[in-house]
């Protein structure tokens, strides 16, 4: 705790591994003076200042408890696991034709055979993998860091291996736990905003290389991108991002997009559906943060929203039910401890720029079914 000298009152709370103090401080050490600054560079964990009518404010968090032995071995195993499933995934995406394991049938001659010749095959998805799972290590890791720097117990990320017979990229994705509850609205918009942009950065930059590989497809079937897909095609549609980005390195016309093209689309529709204003999920948070006990309502637009499109592209309704399933029943988003105290001006920019990042990368069909 502060000495006194600095601070007129203040409130402390206890949360599981925290201490949260909540101080007004003296109007002779607003600024904050050299001796309070003196002290907060001794305070054993992290402080913020409130903005606004509460500019006079200090939100002071330190942890109480030893850090969690995580279990990293775990995390390694998940992450080495996935890496296989996306890169027979990226195999695939050149044509090739392995599945999630190799034929067991035969003696141990034809098995040694089946598998030196499977793991041949699956070598030409490397790139794929590696620019994918790099995508979602730095989603997961923006939230990761974010939510340690608020001392706010996180688990490191958990990612989910997934048969290519099931879903063509060999991953269900990835996911981080919080296991302390969140302070305030400005550290649910910074935890909850951090992994979209650390992704969207990363899906960026492999978008625009991979797509100045692209090359002009010989079919046609209504739709801007086609993926190769063992012996045929997948047909995706555009977001805004991947207009622009299509347009000005592979110019008009369909495009063939080579698995490292793909990665970078697929790193945009992860972003997307991460940022829709349902739930818990990265967009919920946002706009419980932005608007508080409205976010109820971008919800239910939302919600139905992805109803009404599943007329198109019927996943949509899968997701819709997801998200009810991810929720308890729930597409509103729980209240935080200090629900009362409002959003820094000075995150609002962060806010809106998580909501125009919604807008560049969803795609209303993202595959022609």
């Amino acid at each position: 705790m502060l000495a006194p000298e600095f601070l007129t009152h203040w409130r402390t709370t206890i949360v599981r591994d925290r201490e949260i103090v909540e101080a007004v401080v003296r109007p002779e050490h607003l600024g904050p003076s050299p001796a309070l600054q003196a002290a907060l560079a001794n305070w054993p964990g992290m402080y913020y200042w409130a903005s606004g009518a509460d500019a006079d404010r200090l939100v002071l968090v330190r942890p109480t408890a030893p850090p969690r032995r995580e279990r990293w071995a775990l995390h390694a195993a998940l992450f080495l696991l996935t890496f296989l499933t996306v890169q027979l995934g990226g195999a695939i995406l050149l044509g090739g034709s392995v599945h999630t394991l190799p034929s067991l049938s035969g003696g141990w001659e034809r098995l040694l055979g089946n598998v030196e010749a499977w793991g041949r095959a699956s070598l030409a998805g490397i790139p794929f993998a590696m620019a994918l799972m790099a995508i979602l290590l730095a989603h997961e890791m923006g939230h990761y860091l974010t939510a340690k720097r608020y001392a706010v117990d996180a688990s490191p990320p958990f990612f989910l291996p997934a048969p290519i017979e099931w879903t063509f990229i060999g991953t269900f994705g990835a996911f981080i736990r919080l296991r302390s509850p969140v302070v305030d609205r400005r550290q649910l918009l910074e935890i909850g905003a951090a992994g979209p942009w650390v992704g969207f950065g990363v899906a960026l930059i492999v978008l625009i290389v991979g797509m100045q590989q692209a090359w002009p497809a010989d079919v046609v079937g209504g739709a801007p991108m086609v993926i190769q897909w063992r012996e045929g095609y997948l047909w995706i549609g555009d977001s805004l991002i991947t207009w622009v980005v299509r347009h000005a390195f592979a110019g008009e016309g369909t495009v063939v997009l080579n698995p490292l093209a793909a990665a970078g689309w697929i790193g945009m529709l992860v972003t997307a559906l991460n940022l829709l204003p349902i739930g818990q999920l990265d967009g919920g948070h946002i706009i419980y943060a932005l608007f508080g006990r409205y976010q109820r309502h971008a919800a239910v637009v939302a919600w139905v929203g992805l109803l009404v499109l599943g007329r198109w592209f019927w996943p949509w309704w899968l997701m819709a039910g997801l998200t009810l399933v991810l929720g308890g029943g729930r597409i509103t988003h729980p209240k935080v401890l200090e629900w009362r105290r409002p959003l820094p001006a000075s995150r609002l920019p962060l806010g809106w720029a998580s909501i125009a990042l919604f807008l560049l990368t969803f795609a209303w069909v993202p595959i022609k079914i």
